[in-house]
């Protein structure tokens, strides 16, 4: 029997993505791939995606890394400079892996076919770097019950919509104490900033060189801020005093102390779930985004596949074979239904069309059609840099000054934004030294 050619795929493993007998569809899709192709043997090794880059860097040290890994979209500038004990870069770039192919090993190259915003999120000076499997962005979820009692009849889409929405069910006698909530997370100011074609960071937000100025105190955010501001102000905005409280908000919004929460694309599910339980009507709408300006679109997050450089011609052949195998329309649209994720391809998107998926599941369309309407800017796909988790949580303990301190906005952000700086220089410090095996003290947080 021939020797076959193995390719270790190493997966991120969020808890949202376990559910009761139902693992991974990669493993399914890897026993599919090595019938497909015997010469080969995909083998998938989930790790819990908060250990993921400690994991690999250690695998890196002890000289055995993956041949395929996966990595949150927060983790991409880290990635890209991460090296090997040679001094190599460990990854390599995708587009010159596939070198004009529009098929490996008889799988069709799948990336003209994906979402502009899913995939271009992982570009880097025009070079694909690394394969998006997974999207979200965030979304409006509307108590319909209550709102229709306050006289309004569809979910708010705007920032001025939100405050009216706001108002009209802060009159009800017997409604919620408070409209609105989301989480204080670093994700919606990103999200607001690029709605309005904001940049963070300079060289195009970190996309034509590694970024070496960033700025958290911008007119695009700071017009998020004030608004923020102005609904907590109002009495409109609840805020559970601790910042990242996803589940502060959904048991807020579950025991119908809020009308409206905006929160992650997945949770459309289980909100939906939330709302049944107790009696009222949960709709799904867009991010809400300023009306003043316009529209550029929302980036989205996700974790995308990095391909090991230095590879054999024949294992870094089938890995990027696995990787379009992987993002095959059935395997793209079966992962949407599973996960309740934004399908990356179109023809996954034309697949749940077909078979009326979103037409029976209306509230997990709106995320999809947003993700389809941003203008493909620099701004709107979000910004690529080192030490990614501690630049942008100087936002959120920035925001939490603001809400319960009641700090000035402009000197809270204008304080985040020069300790942010400080942070990046450090990071570019780091990678411009001496060489190093690994950036050991930038991958191992999100």
């Amino acid at each position: 029997m021939a020797t076959k050619t193995g390719i270790s795929v190493w997966l991120s493993d969020p808890a949202s993505y376990r559910m009761a007998d139902q693992p991974d569809i990669a493993v399914a899709a890897a026993r599919e791939f090595n019938e497909k192709h015997p010469e080969y043997l995909v083998e998938i090794k989930p790790h819990d995606f908060y250990t993921m880059p400690e994991a690999v860097t250690r695998a890196v040290e002890e000289g055995n890394p993956p041949d395929v890994a996966e990595f949150h979209f927060t983790l991409t500038r880290t990635m890209m400079d991460t090296l090997k004990s040679d001094g190599t870069p460990l990854f390599t770039s995708i587009d010159q892996a596939v070198a004009g192919r529009t098929e490996i090993l008889g799988e069709p190259v799948m990336f003209d076919d994906m979402l502009p915003a899913a995939r271009d999120f992982f570009r880097y000076a025009g070079e694909l770097v690394s394969v998006p499997r997974t999207a979200s962005t965030l979304v409006l979820y509307a108590n319909m019950t209550i709102l229709n009692r306050a006289g309004v009849t569809k979910p708010p889409r705007t920032w001025r919509e939100v405050e009216a929405a706001c108002e009209a069910v802060a009159k009800l006698p017997d409604g919620p104490a408070h409209g609105i909530a989301w989480p204080n997370c670093y994700w919606f100011f990103l999200q607001s900033v690029a709605q309005q074609g904001g940049l963070i960071a300079d060289h195009d937000n970190g996309r034509s060189a590694r970024p070496e100025k960033v700025n958290l105190a911008s007119d695009e955010m700071m017009a998020y801020v004030e608004w923020w501001r102005r609904l907590h102000r109002n009495g409109h905005f609840l805020y559970t005093g601790t910042p990242g409280d996803f589940l502060g908000c959904f048991k807020a919004f579950e025991n119908q102390e809020v009308a409206l929460l905006i929160t992650s694309s997945v949770d459309a599910t289980h909100l939906i779930q939330r709302g049944e339980r107790h009696g009222f009507t949960v709709a799904a709408g867009r991010m809400p985004y300023n009306d003043e300006v316009q529209f550029a679109g929302n980036s989205l997050g996700g974790f995308s596949l990095f391909l090991a450089a230095g590879l054999s011609q024949e294992k870094q052949d089938g890995a990027l074979a696995f990787m379009q195998y992987l993002n095959s329309p059935r395997y793209v649209a079966e992962w949407a239904k599973l996960h309740w994720r934004i399908p990356i391809t179109k023809p996954a998107l034309d697949a749940l069309n077909a078979e009326d998926w979103f037409a029976r599941n209306p509230n997990l369309q709106p995320a999809s059609e947003q993700a389809a309407e941003t203008d493909g800017s620099l701004a709107s796909l979000g910004p690529l840099m080192g030490d990614h988790a501690a630049i942008v949580a100087k936002l959120v303990s920035a925001m939490h000054d603001v809400l319960v301190d009641d700090a000035d906005p402009a000197a809270a952000f204008t304080k985040a934004s020069d300790e942010a700086q400080q942070i990046l220089e450090a990071y570019n410090a780091y990678v411009d030294g001496p060489p190093r095996r690994t950036p050991r003290d930038y991958t191992v947080s999100i």
